[in-house]
């Protein structure tokens, strides 16, 4: 399907600088734009692309004045970033298609509640007194356990387990492999050295818009919830242990681990591989760097990096000395020789 300058700066929002009638059908880089493709520019970084650039169309900021010649037919808007985002939601909506209807062989509990334009893919399995909101989308091989309830415009993608009494809420997505609600890590060690299980019986609370990774993990609660809020993103390969609440808006990246009964703060921002010990309290608007280690309870607004952590800006600071280690303590080994000489030449 082709869609002309003057459609897409319609939906924008934008102005067209130069041919309105120019046509793209696909989307590209701007160091990679070929003749058919709409790019965009938003990090002054790939400016340069912009004169060389064989995209039929770029997407730039208002404030983009050029200084030289161009090749592609630009639409100006106020935000390129945000705007070629909402064109790459509207292509990731087109390729899915609006899939409805019940694929064979799958399986759904008579006991259950289902809401209109229900998808569910085949080798499915929905269990007893499942709720199904309106528009879910639930793709092969999933398994949903009983006494799920799950809210509206939901996409649950393929090999996705929802384990029993788990609860999602509206405009959700959680990606292949995730697994929902399984026991929380709890065992009691005995006088012999074997543990007994800790019977895990509470669940997993999802809200509203939250997007959750592939092979992600979270775990119900041994009593009550485990919490994420609403606008949480959790990348993929990430473990939530039981009974710990993720705050509103807050992104967590690859591969970290949070341990249980740990309780996170609204809009942090966690990078990739980082470790949270157990019945921890992270503030609100808290930033810890990947790779870190977080052994403390945080205040707001803290910035964190290193394991265990510390401030950033002391922890980038002391970087310095850390790398002119081997050198600091060879000059050190130095001035306390020419020391010891000092001294034994006055002393004689």
């Amino acid at each position: 399907m082709k869609f002309t300058a003057e459609q897409i700066a319609g939906v924008l929002g934008g102005e067209v600088v130069g041919n309105p009638k120019a046509e793209v059908y696909k989307l590209s880089k701007i160091e990679e734009g070929s003749e058919g493709s709409i790019s965009f520019l938003a990090n002054p970084k790939y400016l340069p692309f912009i004169y060389t650039t064989q995209a039929t169309i770029t997407i730039v900021n208002n404030t983009f004045i050029p200084e030289g010649e161009l090749h592609t037919t630009l639409i100006k808007v106020e935000d390129a970033y945000m705007s070629f985002t909402k064109l790459l939601e509207f292509y990731d909506q087109a390729k899915k298609g609006d899939k409805t209807g019940i694929e064979q062989p799958s399986f759904i509990s008579e006991s259950g509640q289902q809401g209109t334009n229900l998808y569910v893919g085949c080798f499915s399995y929905i269990g007893e007194n499942v709720v199904l909101g309106n528009d879910v989308k639930i793709y092969p091989n999933c398994f949903i356990g009983e006494s799920v309830k799950i809210g509206n415009n939901v996409t649950i993608f393929a090999g996705a387990k929802i384990h029993s009494e788990t609860v999602i809420g509206n405009n959700c997505v959680i990606y292949s492999g995730a697994i929902i609600g399984a026991d929380g890590f709890g065992f009691a060690p005995n006088e012999d050295g074997t543990y007994t299980k800790i019977p895990q019986i509470g669940n997993v609370v999802i809200e509203d818009n939250v997007d959750i990774g592939a092979n992600t993990t979270i775990d119900k609660a041994t009593m009550g919830s485990t919490i994420i809020r609403k606008g949480v993103k959790l990348d993929n390969q990430i473990q939530i242990g039981h009974n710990v609440e993720v705050g509103e808006n807050t992104v967590i990246a690859a591969q970290t681990g949070i341990a249980g009964s740990t309780k996170i703060g609204k809009s942090c921002m966690i990078g990739g591989q980082v470790g949270i010990v157990g019945h921890l309290t992270i503030g609100n608007n808290v930033k810890i760097q990947a790779q870190s280690g977080v052994a403390r309870s945080i205040k707001d607004d803290e910035v964190l990096q290193g394991s265990p952590t510390f401030g950033y800006n002391d922890f980038s600071k002391s970087y310095v000395h850390f790398k002119n280690l081997p050198k600091i303590v060879t000059e050190l080994e130095e001035l306390k020789k020419e020391i010891l000489n000092q001294k034994n030449a006055s002393n004689g």
